[in-house]
């Protein structure tokens, strides 16, 4: 088996305004980073668009249906501040979710070992009634929630290691007794969640609030001293990651001062977790990382790390 690798070029139809950290050369970057040698192996694939019963598993109609007719034929259509939509934007997003759902399937039906989703825009921030933080459908959570509905899984984890706090998805998850969720971020940052005292309807969400400069003796302890044996007592059948790139030193939007070495810790970690208790079946998804250079450098770690696990 191998590792997968998910996209789009329709999400590059996604425009942001210009000076936009969440940006169409993000994914331009990601694409020369796996692009060398070294990624030969991966299974390329186009992502699916996702379908409207998809995103219903997180979000009301009346979302779908907002989402949907904000897009502008011409120009740019703002949501708010930070999150803003472009002709093309609904399909981009709707290329998120058919990606992280199928690859899902591709991973639950033996066809590869593990997954990476390099599609935009994020999803982590979209709550379930309103888009926003660069975010218009919960990705992860809607690919957590197909694996329970469309495969019958009983148990699924979603560990999300962007540097904000994983509101979108934590909200949509909140009164789901079948998925634990982890988010570690810094804190105080946007978006002003994330506290310790917020355990979910069932105590399965965990977050890791971590102060700006904590760096990687802080993160490294509070995933594998707390969160990860956590996510294994539970015994998840699956794996989803949030993977954020935006706590390294370099990135413009925070300060938790990661090195781009720390992804690929983490990476193994959460893989080897994986190992223990769902045969490895993991699929991993881009959120946040604007510093492009890093981005790229941390992509490549992570999705390197994967494909030595998933051979």
């Amino acid at each position: 088996m191998t590792t997968a690798l998910y996209s789009h070029p329709d999400c590059d139809a996604h425009v942001t305004p210009h000076g936009h950290p969440e940006q169409v050369a993000r994914l331009e970057v990601v694409r020369r980073a796996l692009g060398g040698e070294d990624f030969e192996a991966l299974d390329r694939r186009d992502a699916p668009l996702g379908e409207e019963a998809q995103v219903r598993l997180a979000h009301p109609l009346v979302h779908f249906d907002r989402i949907r007719e904000t897009e502008p034929a011409t120009g740019l259509a703002q949501i708010d501040a930070d999150t803003s939509m472009a002709p093309g934007s609904f399909n981009a997003a709707l290329r998120g979710v058919g990606a992280n759902t199928a690859a899902v399937d591709s991973v639950l039906a033996g066809e590869v070992r593990n997954a990476f989703v390099a599609c935009r825009p994020p999803g982590h921030h979209a709550e379930k009634a309103r888009a926003m933080g660069f975010c218009l459908f919960s990705n992860v959570a809607i690919a957590a929630l197909h694996a329970l509905e469309a495969h019958g899984l009983d148990r699924v984890a979603v560990l999300d290691f962007d540097v904000h706090h994983g509101n979108g998805t934590q909200d949509v998850l909140w009164n789901e007794s079948r998925v634990r969720f982890v988010s570690s971020h810094e804190m105080p940052l946007y978006p002003g969640t994330g506290g310790p005292d917020e355990r979910g309807a069932y105590d399965q969400i965990m977050n890791l609030a971590m102060p700006g400069g904590s760096g990687s003796a802080k993160m490294r302890e509070a995933w594998a001293e707390h969160a990860l044996p956590w996510v294994e007592e539970f015994e998840p059948q699956l794996i989803l990651v949030s993977a954020g790139f935006d706590a390294h030193g370099a990135d413009p939007l925070a300060s938790l001062m990661w090195t781009t070495e720390d992804f690929g810790w983490i990476t193994a970690k959460l893989l080897e977790s994986a190992e223990r208790v769902c045969e490895g079946r993991v699929v991993s998804t881009l959120e946040g990382g604007y510093d492009l250079d890093a981005l790229g450098q941390s992509v490549a770690l992570h999705v390197k790390t994967l494909m030595e696990h998933g051979a």
